[in-house]
């Protein structure tokens, strides 16, 4: 696809969680074309120890609005800075990057969706596109607590929610790997999102299950575009960059051990 760099501006700012903002963002001409799964990499200009762009997941395309949402989870002097944005200001932005997940399917299909921590985020477009396309998307969200689960009202409106605890505050405690719906329903296709060791858990399970499985990787990215070398992963293909050749991966090309 195509890749643009724009100047978006900011429509809004919203804190949902001491550690997340949501940033909406839009752009007077059409935004281009983007897919679950892809990402952007946004200049940080307010930083003075800042000096790369930051990757930050789609987490939803409002196609009416002519909207990009952004879930941002702030860890680090970049991402904090992108909290104190305000609407109005404008935010350079380098789009679409990476490649999305598999978004094929026969009508009536039922797709689980895993997510953790602000891996949920590219879990919310990829739901809102595969209940437009007729295949029914399943979440099933992890969390510490339930203090710590993001956006459940969004998720609600395109699929049935799960949800799991650490501490069991909310939905079934434990793990994502521990809950019940795993055994309780089939799924066509399974794809997940969130930390590594999350993933892996999900990878093994459905290899176990034989489900397809699809991971989107979380490496550390500078570029977005393949050229500096910092995110490559180990594949069945050889050394490839998460940036340019993922960032999701069907499981079956990773070289985990599980």
């Amino acid at each position: 696809m195509k890749k643009h760099i724009l100047d978006l501006r900011i429509v809004s700012v919203e804190r949902i969680h001491d550690k997340y903002v949501l940033l909406k963002l839009t752009d007077d001409q059409p935004l281009p074309p983007m897919l679950p799964g892809q990402f952007v990499e946004v200049r940080i200009d307010g930083s003075p120890s800042t000096f790369l762009r930051r990757p930050i997941s789609i987490h939803y395309i409002d196609k009416v609005q002519n909207q990009l949402w952004l879930l941002v989870a702030t860890v680090g002097d970049g991402t904090r800075w992108l909290a104190t944005l305000h609407a109005g200001d404008s935010l350079n932005c380098v789009l679409p990057l990476g490649n999305g997940f598999t978004m094929d399917g026969a009508p009536g299909d039922k797709i689980l969706l895993v997510g953790g921590g602000v891996g949920t985020a590219p879990l919310l477009y990829m739901g809102a596109e595969l209940k437009a396309s007729g295949i029914e998307p399943v979440f099933l969200l992890g969390a510490r607590s339930a203090k710590d689960l993001l956006m459940l009202d969004e998720f609600k409106k395109y699929g049935r929610v799960y949800v799991t605890t650490e501490d069991g505050s909310e939905g079934e405690k434990g793990f994502v790997t521990n809950h019940s719906i795993l055994t309780q329903e089939r799924f066509a296709r399974i794809a997940t999102c969130g930390p590594t060791p999350m993933m892996k858990a999900v990878a093994r399970f459905a290899r176990e299950a034989d489900v397809d499985c699809e991971v989107s990787l979380e490496n550390l990215m500078a570029c977005g575009l393949g050229a500096c070398l910092c995110c490559v992963e180990k594949t069945t293909e050889g050394n490839l960059c998460v940036c340019k050749d993922g960032p999701v991966f069907n499981i079956k090309k990773l070289l985990w051990q599980l």
